[in-house]
């Protein structure tokens, strides 16, 4: 079973643990909407296929997208103190592309992409000073514009990625309404490259993201 099955499995278990227990509600004395203001570091997997442009060979992961620090802002709601649907939300984002092999350090060019989260958490022990959750979901990542281009070619990305995403996570409450949050992430995240409308090799950028944040509950 290759990397991606495993994922795409675990995000479907996940988001089928998560539905079972849909029905219960959040009782009255229970926030059921919060915000969470935090900073996450984005780091690409930076996998590609090897393939040949510009009479030239490359090799497997020869494309290189930059790492990033983004802001990270999330909306809440709790359908139970157990189930909460998270949506993560952030700028647009420009990441610089460099290439290696036979250009080793090229650099490519940017992009720039914006990738909402929706995410379903199950939270182990609600109301407790410290609550781990786990949740599964689905991301999708809008690429536009693109910048990109080598030896006078212009190179193109898909525009856009739909894919699995996972997280594990702890809230440290400090009260009924603040908490401090540490969350780490895991997307799938695929984009063809393509010169004179021909695809050249499947960037795989696949980011994990590690948040620390502040969060408030209403």
């Amino acid at each position: 079973m290759n990397q991606d099955c495993r994922i795409i499995k675990c995000a479907a278990l996940a988001c089928a643990i998560a539905a079972s227990a849909l029905p219960g509600v959040a009782s009255a004395d229970e926030s059921e909407w919060a915000v969470r203001l935090g900073v996450t570091q984005l780091t690409p997997a930076n996998k590609s296929d090897s393939f040949t442009a510009l009479n030239l060979n490359f090799p497997a992961d020869a494309v290189h997208v930059s790492k990033k620090t983004l802001p990270e802002f999330d909306i809440f709601y709790s359908f139970s103190p157990n189930i909460v649907a998270e949506l993560v939300l952030t700028v647009p984002q420009r990441h610089t592309v460099t290439l290696g092999g036979p250009t080793q350090g090229a650099e490519l060019g940017y992009f720039k992409e914006l990738p909402p989260t929706l995410l379903a958490q199950y939270h182990f022990l609600p109301g407790t000073q410290f609550d781990p959750y786990a949740g599964a979901g689905l991301n999708f990542t809008w690429i536009n514009p693109v910048h990109l281009s080598v030896a006078g070619t212009t190179l193109d990305l898909k525009k856009s990625s739909f894919g699995p995403a996972v997280q594990l996570g702890v809230d440290s409450n400090i009260d009924k309404t603040w908490f401090v949050n540490l969350d780490f992430k895991y997307i799938l995240l695929r984009t063809d490259v393509s010169a004179g409308g021909t695809k050249l090799t499947t960037a795989r950028v696949d980011p994990t993201l590690v948040s620390l944040g502040v969060g408030y509950r209403f």
